[in-house]
């Protein structure tokens, strides 16, 4: 066999795991530009006080009493009491991506958990988990967190400890069904003939086998997050004024659509922008860590 046709051939073999994924991911340009898209918005998000041209919450008393229009000295228009629109748009970001992220992370973590301890004991733990799983299941969730959201008038720490502990359930029954078939596997059989204990094979070698899968569930989670905390601040019942999330800033807004619909076009594009960028990222994601690709 010539060089010529051995070349791509060890090309292949070459390839590690993550150059097989890179190249894989680079490919699905929705999910390219997605990344691209919520790199911006972090960025703009995490440098709010330095790029925003105003406080937040400050006013220019010489234009309070109804909404200016889009303009140079103010980029999308002020509100009625005379806060520009741009920098309560950037800082409404910093709230709404927190809340989203770190209350995916806290989700991920308590599925991951209980997902993994049913899929490898099976058994009883399995069956005491998954009902419990499957009872959380049949409580209508939005409806639940409005009534927290209601008694208790949370902070943002409060908001994300609420949507993450709700939203665990569908981690839980993927890494179940990842675990129930991973334990199965040589490498597992192999690590427990050597003496490994539970722990260790569960998350030093089942785990990061199961990984694809939990990325993905994370980044969708992210966007239900948001989707979830804007709902909430819509309602009046997130995170309160005068701190801006852009689930409370289209609140505001709805008295002004007819006169100033401005006020409601610029945070609505941005959670929409913002929820389609983490679904073409997850849809990215779960392509490239597809080992069928």
């Amino acid at each position: 066999m010539s060089d010529a046709t051995l070349a791509p051939t060890r090309a292949r073999a070459a390839d590690t795991p993550w150059r097989l994924f890179l190249r894989r991911f680079l490919r699905h340009r929705l999910a390219v530009t997605g990344l691209a898209v919520l790199t911006v918005l972090g960025l703009l998000a995490l440098l709010a006080p330095v790029i925003a041209p105003y406080a937040f919450d400050g006013q220019d008393l010489e234009i309070m009493g109804q909404p200016q229009p889009p303009s140079r000295e103010h980029l999308m228009g002020t509100d009625q009491l005379g806060r520009d629109a741009f920098t309560r748009v950037l800082y409404g970001a910093r709230v709404s991506l927190a809340v989203g992220l770190a209350s995916a992370l806290l989700s991920t973590l308590l599925g991951t958990v209980v997902g993994a301890l049913a899929g490898y004991y099976r058994g009883v733990v399995d069956s005491v988990l998954m009902r419990l799983t499957d009872v959380v299941l049949c409580i209508p969730l939005l409806p639940l967190v409005i009534l927290l959201s209601g008694m208790l008038r949370p902070n943002v720490t409060l908001l994300v400890a609420i949507i993450g502990l709700l939203g665990w359930m569908g981690t839980a029954r993927l890494v179940r069904g990842q675990f129930l078939s991973l334990r199965e596997r040589e490498f597992v059989e192999a690590s427990r003939a050597l003496g490994g204990s539970n722990n260790r094979i569960m998350f030093r070698h089942i785990l990061p086998n199961a990984l694809g899968p939990i990325i993905v569930a994370t980044t969708l989670a992210v966007g239900s997050g948001i989707m979830l905390e804007s709902a909430l601040s819509f309602l009046g019942l997130g995170v309160q004024p005068p701190t801006p999330t852009w689930g409370n800033l289209l609140n505001y807004a709805s008295q002004w659509l007819q006169s100033a619909p401005w006020l409601a076009l610029f945070p609505g594009l941005m959670i929409l922008i913002t929820v389609l960028s983490v679904n073409f990222l997850g849809d990215g994601l779960r392509d490239a860590l597809d080992p069928r690709s």
